[in-house]
């Protein structure tokens, strides 16, 4: 697509990757600072036109409302931030599969902070994706190619 790409795990504060490392799940407190800077990111990357992709656990609506609408999300549920700034135009791509495929491939992992150990807790915390949400869920158990033709279809077809 010739976008940039965020992987937001390389934006963890290092308390962060110290807890997760020790098999310690993150609370909304943890993340929320890193949910403000991803969002200071993608509004960066939008007020330069620069088409943008991030990879990120945006497990909850609050969080995927952060990551729109920035730190005004956190005391108000409205999709505008204060001053006229409206919340950014994304697309959330709801990765989905069963636990087990998903822990097949997290055990693969190497040399990240995130133990496998952790799954369960991000599964407890997630909050699929819902209307009036801007989503598709797309199968894990699709091929790698799939997975991908699926996802710009989606974006190329939101452009129209």
């Amino acid at each position: 697509l010739g976008w940039k790409f965020y992987d937001g795990d390389d934006y963890h504060p290092p308390e962060n990757r110290k807890k997760m490392a020790e098999g310690i799940p993150l609370n909304d407190e943890d993340r929320i600072p890193w949910l403000c800077a991803l969002h200071d990111i993608l509004r960066r990357e939008d007020s330069s036109r620069q088409d943008t992709v991030l990879a990120c656990s945006a497990l909850k609506k609050m969080y995927r409302h952060i990551l729109a609408s920035g730190a005004s999300a956190i005391e108000s549920n409205q999709p505008e931030q204060p001053e006229g700034n409206t919340a950014l135009k994304i697309l959330f791509v709801h990765l989905d599969g069963p636990n087990d495929i998903i822990a097949a491939r997290l055990g693969k992992r190497r040399g990240h902070f995130m133990p496998p150990q952790l799954l369960k807790s991000q599964f407890d915390t997630l909050e699929p994706p819902s209307a009036p949400e801007n989503f598709i869920t797309v199968s894990l158990e699709k091929s790698l190619p799939e997975i991908v033709l699926e996802i710009e279809h989606a974006i190329f077809q939101g452009e129209k």
